[in-house]
């Protein structure tokens, strides 16, 4: 059969509401596809891709249903090349396509792919924007048009009066006069607080485990073939923000730094892997917790609420932006020249670290961990340890089922590791054992000691703390939001110092092992 037009629909492009699915056409057919291309790039978890494939087929067959003609590639289908751009050159031959559209993809390399593939093509080829985000790519690049770093506080206010998200009648002054409720949404767990239990998705994905088995795709962490356990559907997506407004918003902010052993979720939302597939849109989350908030003001307190819009329609917006405004070459930075290599247990969760034992395990076994186990336990070890940010980039990219390269490595080389020099974040975020027992439960039982420096079972966060401003005096020592570390560290006797370089190096040595 002829088909005048084909568009392509990529795995995280599910958003139903595209003006593309507003009208049947019957000279228009859909593609999507599963490809070796997208399953091998990097070594991703294996719940990751059941995910993307389980939605991307309900997504399809939904389409379908609704008269639209739409082929689909599994990834054991013969005709499958095995590549975006192979499949689409023998379907635009096979079907006598007269034109080919696009929605913009969210990660560089595809964006250079199809640009490419375009530019060789004798058809019109247009490419449209996924209708999904809330600024443009190009809007943080305009903002801070000149500036060498861009500051997340005046893009957030920016977002905040564009689309009148808590703001008061007059559009331009925050509700209750207070932008930010950060100070508010940095408290430990205590024992007595009851954490919900996660809403769960449950469903048998033997059949996806033995095709990826079968197709040889090497994946990472653990899958229950019986219980898969996340949202692959705009409705199970839905019903998770139902349940997240209704269980866990009341607590959201106040512990959304938390740490504890008691819970992998806590009071965290689980919706950016739904979000960043854009089953569901930024807006309507955003809208929703409002509207229950607004409800049961009484129980909820602004400071919740505030906390989650802001990673909304604040940070993960601004993340894009400055992807989009520093890529290829942010994929590249590595400021403090780091090379070591990413110890063997980042793999298994095989460590006598505590913290980090709890935090790789979960992620292992759930394809999940918080932005707190994201930035201050996994990042700030690895950035502690001097990990180039190429082996972290690849773990952060692979492990976590939200993970798309242009959320992923903004947080990463920016956010945690500052291998962009300072682009994303004032300060490496780096901490000592204090910050990780002063927000968990983590260090209670722990192997090391959280209160030494050196010796056997001195914590190794302690000494290579220390290690790290130490050799990096040259390229931090005059910023200003550290200026405190180094009159301690200047205060401290020559012997004690020496005592703590050498434990540092004594456990950069060894870190395998530790």
């Amino acid at each position: 059969m002829r088909y005048q037009k084909l568009r392509l629909v990529l795995g995280d492009q599910l958003n139903a509401g595209h003006t593309w699915w507003k009208d049947q056409d019957e000279r228009v057919l859909y593609v999507m596809m599963e490809c070796l291309s997208e399953t091998n790039y990097v070594r991703h978890h294996i719940q990751k891709v059941i995910g993307f494939f389980l939605a991307m087929r309900h997504f399809a067959k939904a389409k379908r249903q609704e008269g639209h003609n739409l082929l689909y590639l599994t990834l054991d289908d013969d005709r499958n090349q095995e590549s975006i751009v192979d499949n689409l050159s023998w379907i635009i031959k096979s079907y006598e396509i007269q034109a080919f559209e696009y929605q913009l993809p969210d990660e560089y390399r595809l964006d250079e792919s199809l640009k490419a593939f375009c530019e060789k093509q004798k058809i019109d080829c247009q490419a449209i924007d996924s209708e999904h985000f809330l600024s443009t790519r190009d809007a943080v690049e305009k903002q801070f048009e000149g500036k060498k770093m861009y500051l997340l506080e005046s893009f957030y206010r920016k977002m905040r009066k564009n689309y009148n998200v808590l703001m008061e009648e007059d559009g331009k002054t925050p509700f209750t006069g207070r932008w930010n409720y950060d100070a508010e949404n940095r408290k430990k767990m205590p024992k007595n607080v009851d954490i919900p239990p996660p809403k769960h998705f449950y469903r048998n994905v033997q059949e996806m485990i033995d095709l990826l088995k079968s197709k040889e795709v090497k994946t990472i962490g653990k899958v229950d073939a019986q219980k898969f356990n996340w949202p692959i559907t705009r409705e199970e997506s839905l019903d998770l923000l139902e349940h997240f407004v209704c269980f866990q918003l009341h607590h959201f902010g106040t512990y959304q730094d938390a740490l504890t052993a008691r819970g992998y979720l806590l009071f965290h939302s689980k919706l950016s892997f739904a979000m960043n597939i854009k089953m569901l849109h930024p807006l309507e989350v955003v809208n929703r917790v409002i509207q229950y908030w607004q409800k049961y003001q009484d129980k909820i307190d602004i400071a919740q609420v505030e906390g989650f819009v802001r990673q909304i329609i604040g940070w993960r917006e601004y993340m894009r932006g400055i992807y989009w405004a520093k890529m290829p070459a942010f994929a590249e930075m590595n400021y403090f020249e780091h090379n070591a290599k990413l110890p063997d247990f980042f793999w298994t969760g095989d460590t006598k670290m505590r913290c980090l034992s709890h935090a790789i395990g979960q992620s292992l076994d759930y394809a999940y961990a918080h932005h707190i186990q994201r930035l201050m336990v996994t990042g700030n070890f690895a950035l502690l340890l001097g990990v180039h940010p190429d082996e972290l980039d690849e773990w952060y990219l692979g492990i976590y089922m939200d993970a798309i390269e242009w959320v992923e490595i903004t947080n990463t080389r920016g956010m945690s590791q500052f291998a962009d020099g300072g682009i994303v974040g004032t300060k490496p975020y780096v901490s000592s054992a204090n910050y990780i027992h002063k927000m968990s439960d983590y260090c209670k039982d722990c192997h090391y000691d959280r209160k030494v420096k050196y010796g056997d079972k001195a914590c190794p966060f302690n000494s290579l703390y220390w290690d790290f401003y130490d050799r990096h005096t040259e390229k931090l020592s005059k910023n200003p939001r550290i200026g405190m570390m180094y009159r301690t560290w200047a205060k401290m006797d020559g012997e004690e110092k020496a005592k703590i370089l050498a434990q540092a190096q004594v456990y950069k040595e060894n870190a395998d092992r530790l």
